[in-house]
């Protein structure tokens, strides 16, 4: 893809981020499936449900622009994703797993936020008023999955985390 202009970058970013939604659609079943805490597994789930609605406002937008996401890869959250794998195949104790599964979870959120608020400011610039909008919709609630999770390590999980199979 060539970037000649900010409509290119925005699309590109768009692409991204599109990428990068697909991908978590395929990890959080597994993580909810590797979390022992219930309520980190309702978590990943309810979240799961809401990445399907970011990637719908996503297509609305390529709607918009008649652009394809074609089959760009986020190598970015490739990368995050593979690290969250590696946890998933170590052999923890359920409260450490829970613990880093978070941590995971969080480096993936923090990345969407990044992208997100990016595609927002290019948006604005651009004049797509309507994609801001959309566009801001996600990035709020990229920031909620992150303060969710926040709460659940510092209410309780990191604390079991920390005695591991002692506790």
């Amino acid at each position: 893809m060539s970037l000649e202009s900010m409509q290119d970058l925005y699309h590109h970013e768009l692409k991204d981020l599109y990428s990068a939604e697909k991908q978590i659609l395929e990890a959080l079943p597994k993580m909810a499936q590797k979390a022992s805490d219930a309520e980190l597994r309702k978590a990943f789930e309810e979240h799961r449900v809401v990445t399907e609605e970011q990637v719908s406002r996503l297509q609305t937008i390529f709607d918009d622009l008649k652009l394809n996401p074609g089959n760009t890869k986020c190598k970015g959250m490739e990368g995050l994703i593979e690290e969250g794998e590696e946890i998933l195949k170590e052999d923890a104790d359920p409260n450490v797993r829970d613990a880093a599964l978070i941590g995971a979870a969080q480096r993936v959120e923090h990345y969407e936020i990044a992208g997100y608020g990016t595609a927002r400011t290019y948006a604005r610039q651009l004049g797509f008023d309507n994609h801001v909008e959309l566009l801001q919709r996600t990035l709020d609630e990229e920031g909620k999955t992150d303060e969710r999770l926040t709460k659940l390590a510092e209410g309780r999980i990191n604390r079991e985390a920390q005695f591991g199979d002692k506790g």
